[in-house]
């Protein structure tokens, strides 16, 4: 049956970021496939209740605080998966984000840490868990989570959209690199219906200005992300890596502009 190739059936899969949102959906949607699944973030009490949900579902779960940000979190997470569970098979590098910020007042420090956070650790965890993978089960499939942002211009998005840019060319060279073995594909998100996209959601302006911005005239759900998720894992997508998927509602340009001040 061709919907068996979606299944997870006895592999072991790393979450980052997967105490809320798309990191939680993808987390969940893992499981329900037949994952045992390794919750990684820095808030305990968000990974614990998502470890929870997935063991109701019968699976195993496994809380690690993480802060991607430190390497030694990273190295920890790795471990703690193969010591725990036996094998690593999936990983999804979800952690990440920045917030707006005009070109102008973006510091040195603000610019570097978005890299550090979107990019840097990603291909530090990537590294580390594909060593896992074929140690342990001989082969494997990293998704990284990126963003249209990644290459559509937006204003005060700089810092953020070269670091997602950087996460795109990190996942093409990486998958021409570790091929056949280990897969690694991204999904370039657009607007999902997140804590992060609140402001807009809840705001009757701005959400009517998203929607209208948008072809399929609604935001996403953390379902829709983590069914492309799920496809980039399993062995239903055998035959593809080193891939930026664009999982978007059908946007060419920003559905939403910030707005920043002129240069004078």
């Amino acid at each position: 049956m061709i919907l068996d190739r979606f299944r997870l059936d006895g592999r072991v899969a790393i979450v980052t970021g997967a105490g809320k949102g798309i990191g939680r959906g993808i987390a969940i949607g893992f499981a329900e496939a037949g994952a045992d699944v390794v919750c990684a973030a820095r808030t305990a009490d968000d990974i614990d209740g998502v470890a929870a949900d997935i063991s109701a579902l019968g699976r195993r779960a496994l809380a690690v605080p993480t802060d991607v940000m430190q390497t030694k979190d990273l190295e920890h997470l790795v471990d703690a998966t193969v010591e725990h569970l036996g094998r690593v098979d999936a990983l999804v590098n979800n952690a990440g984000g920045t917030m707006p910020r005009a070109a102008m007042a973006t510091s040195e420090r603000f610019f570097e840490t978005a890299l550090r956070f979107n990019v840097t650790a990603a291909f530090l965890l990537t590294q580390r868990a594909a060593r896992a993978m074929v140690d342990t089960a001989g082969s494997g499939a990293v998704v990284n989570i990126s963003s249209r942002s990644s290459d559509m211009v937006q204003t005060s998005f700089v810092a953020y959209g070269a670091g997602k840019a950087a996460l795109n060319m990190m996942t093409r060279n990486m998958a021409a690199d570790l091929a056949p073995r280990v897969r690694i594909n991204a999904i370039a998100v657009g607007g999902v219906a997140t804590q992060a996209l609140d402001v807009v959601l809840t705001d009757d302006d701005l959400r009517t200005q998203f929607i209208d911005g948008t072809p399929m005239a609604r935001p996403g759900e953390p379902e829709d992300i983590a069914c492309a998720a799920l496809y980039l894992a399993s062995d239903a997508s055998s035959w593809v890596t080193g891939k930026i998927f664009q999982i978007d509602g059908g946007v060419e340009a920003p559905a939403i502009s910030v707005p920043v001040p002129p240069l004078e």
